[in-house]
C-alpha cells in the first residue's frame, strides 16, 4: 500500500493517546475516522500496526497509508414507538426522547451505528419519507443532539423538505428550549452572539474561542441565542437557573456551548464543564446525577409551507427532567 504521509511525534506529545494526537494533527478528520483508520491498519507506528489507545512516548514515526473505508450505511425500518405531536400528509413533528440518535452515526459496525435511531422508527411508521437528505437521513430537515429531548420536524416529501429547509435558512422556524444550568444567571433577559466552530484539539466539542471571521471556509459560523430566566434555585446542591432559550441559528451544540461560554454549563453536560454528579456540602448526603443533559426542545412555531396555517406546538418536560427539578427544589440551601 502506498504511503500517503508521515509524521514524527514530538516530545511534548508524550502520554497522549495515539488517536487523540492524530486527530489534532489531521485537519478536518474526526476522531471516529482516525479510529477507523487504525482499526483497518491504515496507520503504522514505527512500521507496525497500532491500537488507538496506544500511549505515545515521543519520537515515534507515524505512517499514514491510506483512507478509511467505512462499511456502507443504510437506513432501516425498526418498530420503535414514536411520540407524534403533529402529523399530516406533508410533515410530522415528533417529541424525541433523550438517548435516541436522529440518524445513523459513527461506530464500529453497521449494527452499532444504525440501530434505535429516529429515522429507523420513522421508516417503520410511515414507510416513505423525503429523499432530499440522502439515503441515511430520509425526512430529516434538522437535528437534535442525542441527549437532548423534544420537538423535531420531519418532511414526508421532497417538496416540503426543500420548503422547510428554506424556512430554517431564513430563520422562520421559531425554536425554544428549556435548560437548567449551573450557577445564578444575574440578568433576567440576555442574548449570546458568539460565533461557533469546532474545537481544534477536542474534535467532539464546539467552541466560541477560535479566531477567524464568521463565514470564511472552515472558520467560525455566526450563532445567536436569546435567553429568559424562568427561575433561580438555591439548593444544597448549589445554585441553578432554569432558562428558556430561543435560537435564531442552528449550530452544532449551540445552546450548550453558548451557555457554557458565559459560565453556566447545562446540568449533566460534562462535555462542556458540568460536574458528573451533584453533592451536598460537606459531602455527607448521597450524590445525585442526571444521566443526560437538562436540555429540552419545548416549543416549535412555524407557518405550514403548504396550508399557510400557523402551528404552535409544545412538548412538556419529560419526567426524568421534571423529577430532577423537583429533587433539587426539595433541598433548599
Amino acid at each position: 500500500m502506498t504511503q500517503h504521509s508521515s509524521l514524527v511525534v514530538p516530545p511534548d506529545a508524550s502520554g497522549l493517546r495515539l488517536d487523540a494526537w492524530l486527530t489534532a494533527q489531521l485537519t478536518g478528520v474526526s476522531r471516529a475516522r482516525v479510529q477507523l483508520m487504525l482499526s483497518q491498519e491504515q496507520v503504522q507506528v514505527n512500521g507496525k500496526a497500532a491500537k488507538a489507545s496506544l500511549k505515545l512516548r515521543g519520537g515515534e514515526s507515524i505512517a499514514i497509508l491510506g483512507e478509511p473505508e467505512p462499511p456502507p450505511l443504510r437506513a432501516i425500518s425498526e418498530d420503535i414507538p414514536l411520540n407524534i405531536v403533529y402529523e399530516d400528509a406533508d410533515l410530522s413533528v415528533i417529541n424525541k426522547p433523550a438517548g435516541m440518535m436522529v440518524h445513523a452515526g459513527a461506530g464500529g459496525t453497521d449494527e452499532d451505528r444504525n440501530r434505535g435511531t429516529l429515522v429507523n422508527a420513522l421508516l417503520h411508521h410511515y414507510g416513505q419519507l423525503s429523499t432530499v437528505g440522502g439515503p441515511t437521513r430520509p425526512g430529516i430537515v434538522h437535528r437534535l443532539d442525542k441527549q437532548t429531548s423534544g420537538l423535531i420536524v420531519v418532511a414526508r416529501n421532497d417538496q416540503i423538505h426543500r420548503q422547510l429547509s428554506e424556512m430554517f435558512a431564513h430563520r422562520l422556524m421559531k425554536k425554544t428550549y428549556v435548560a437548567l444550568v449551573h450557577g445564578e444567571i444575574k440578568k433576567s433577559v440576555g442574548s449570546i452572539d458568539l460565533a461557533i466552530s469546532r474545537d481544534a484539539i477536542r474534535r467532539t466539542r464546539m467552541t466560541t474561542r477560535r479566531s477567524g471571521s464568521p463565514g470564511t471556509p472552515g472558520g467560525p459560523r455566526a450563532a445567536l441565542s436569546h435567553y429568559t430566566v424562568e427561575r433561580r434555585i438555591q439548593s444544597r446542591y448549589g445554585a441553578f437557573t432554569l432558562v428558556r432559550v430561543r435560537i435564531e441559528t442552528g449550530r452544532t451544540h449551540q445552546i450548550r456551548v453558548h451557555l457554557s461560554s458565559i459560565g453556566h454549563a447545562v446540568v449533566g453536560d460534562t462535555l462542556y464543564g458540568a460536574p458528573a454528579r451533584l453533592v451536598q456540602p460537606p459531602n455527607q448526603a448521597k450524590p445525585i446525577r442526571l444521566e443526560r443533559n437538562f436540555l429540552h426542545a419545548a416549543e416549535l412555531a412555524f407557518t405550514h409551507p403548504r396550508t399557510g396555517e400557523v402551528l404552535h406546538l409544545s412538548a412538556p418536560l419529560p419526567e426524568e427532567l421534571a423529577g430532577f427539578l423537583r429533587q433539587i427544589e426539595m433541598e433548599p440551601a
